[in-house]
């Protein structure tokens, strides 16, 4: 993933519009409602499942289900997300929007990450999903170049769908780990941003057993920042971790209308990456 899951795996909810959520080796029947027991989760932790034959009326409010977690199964209903354009308000991604960031590590190593919205759509799991092409250079030279996929549903949920990533060294393709497409092999799809965040929300936004298993927090909705491209207030905070690396954890910042603004690797080493442009498609 990008910026962003994949800085974490390197070292890159809300109302999730689900036609069903189950637990791993589910069938992919429709989910009941959970139970109203002490230990059924809290609605920071929940999130809206319409279905499209049975969706409530606009006034009614939709049965909640718990977030995707860890490998936890879904089915995504590909109605939902017909003619939907993915602006979501902390990551607008228009085709033609471009990003670029600065990144340095511990011993003062820059390397540039360009982020850039495509025209080019993939099917994934009968979803029409947007492709994002993320590439880091050092020196000029390709570091990482990846395909990323992602959808919005019709509530504002932006989906991640998949990625094909690829490591250079000496610029040749030295490793493919980390790519994945969900439904393919046991891939699920996860959540990078809801369409209406709270601070406590967590969820899983990406999983490939072994490969790719990025999670996030909602940490809060309004710190400030100040980068080189711009100073920001307002901003979303998230934790975003891994199990395949339970040391590393990030901080990321995601600014309203713009997107990703800042990383900061806060254990498990040191990297800091700031947006350097924007420019809207």
């Amino acid at each position: 993933m990008s910026t962003r899951a994949r800085s974490i795996r390197k070292v890159a909810v809300a109302t999730a519009l689900v036609a069903a959520v189950a637990a791993c080796g589910s069938t992919g029947t429709t989910a009941p409602p959970p139970p109203s027991s002490p230990e059924a989760p809290s609605p920071a932790a929940t999130a809206t499942s319409v279905a499209a034959s049975s969706a409530p009326p606009a006034s009614s409010a939709p049965p909640s289900f718990p977030l995707p977690q860890g490998s936890e199964s879904i089915t995504l209903d590909p109605a939902q997300f017909v003619g939907v354009a993915l602006d979501n308000p902390y990551w607008p991604m228009a085709p033609g929007n471009r990003w670029v960031y600065r990144e340095t590590d511990a011993d003062g190593t820059e390397q540039q990450v360009e982020v850039t919205v495509t025209d080019k759509t993939k099917e994934i799991d009968g979803i029409r999903a947007t492709e994002v092409h993320d590439l880091v250079t050092e020196n000029g030279e390709p570091v990482e170049d990846t395909l990323d996929w992602y959808a919005q549903d019709t509530l504002g949920n932006l989906w991640y769908l998949g990625e094909d990533t690829k490591e250079y060294e000496n610029g040749k393709v030295v490793s493919t780990e980390g790519s994945w497409q969900a439904g393919v092999d046991g891939a699920q799809a996860g959540i990078i941003l809801p369409a209406d965040p709270r601070v406590g929300m967590a969820y899983r936004q990406e999983y490939y057993a072994g490969q790719a298993e990025d999670a996030a927090e909602i940490l809060a909705l309004d710190k400030h920042v100040e980068v080189p491209f711009g100073t920001f207030d307002n901003v979303l905070e998230t934790s975003d971790f891994t199990p395949l690396e339970p040391d590393v954890e990030e901080h990321k910042f995601y600014a309203r209308g713009v997107g990703p603004v800042e990383v900061l690797q806060t254990s498990g080493g040191s990297s800091h990456e700031q947006l350097l442009t924007f420019e809207p498609g």
